[in-house]
């Protein structure tokens, strides 16, 4: 059974009564993750609703040569794979922590039977569902809509902790080779759109960078 506190303080089961966390808390249980360990492997079955409550988890798929494309990177608190779930479907992408983690699984059969006619747990289930939508927008309007300069632009001045990441993490996001964005990188800082500072780098001229990309 899962802690009946450590629910409570979950923002979509706060307005849960005692006796219905207390439901909740024997249909669900907590497993940790070390890094680098798999959640779920793309086509397997899903059986549980996974809460990701600590760590970072990226969700990839790999393509005929064993490379790894960053659909995205999971955060605390989120609902991860929830459609696949909803619809009864094999998940279509694969899951491994990027740090160590912990993530509660709920028994997805017993929690919508018990808890989806809930309208506060209905509607945080419909904020989860809008937000992958956004980012799928914005995904397509990375991928397809513009090119790997303008790419690099919108990412980085919408994620400005972007630009601390190293260049083979942050090209995997960005869908490109690492050699890419440093050539990228250095055009940037030789236009004066960004500056190197020690090992990262800062936004210097967000207006012209904003440019390549509207």
């Amino acid at each position: 059974m899962q802690d009946l506190r450590e629910l409570k303080e979950i923002s979509c089961f706060g307005s849960l009564s005692d006796e219905e966390l207390k439901l909740l808390g024997s249909i669900s249980k907590k497993r940790t993750f070390s890094k680098g360990e798999v959640l779920f492997y793309e086509k397997d079955e899903p059986r549980y609703l996974t809460l990701l409550v600590d760590g970072v988890l990226k969700v990839y798929k790999t393509d005929q040569k064993n490379n790894e494309i960053i659909l995205h990177r999971f955060r605390p608190i989120s609902l991860v794979a929830e459609v696949a779930v909803f619809e009864g479907i094999p998940y279509p992408a694969s899951a491994s922590f990027d740090t160590d983690g912990v993530v509660i699984e709920i028994d997805f059969l017993k929690f919508k039977e018990e808890f989806l006619t809930n309208p506060d747990i209905a509607f945080n289930f419909f904020k989860s569902l809008s937000k992958k939508i956004k980012y799928l927008e914005d995904v397509i309007s990375l991928n397809i809509v513009l090119d790997s300069t303008a790419r690099t632009a919108k990412y980085i001045c919408e994620n400005e902790d972007a630009l601390q990441m190293k260049h083979n993490q942050l090209s995997q996001h960005l869908h490109m080779t690492p050699e890419t964005l440093s050539r990228i990188f250095k055009k940037f800082t030789k236009l004066g759109f960004i500056e190197k500072v020690d090992n990262s780098y800062v936004i210097k001229n967000k207006e012209a960078l904003t440019i390549l990309f509207e």
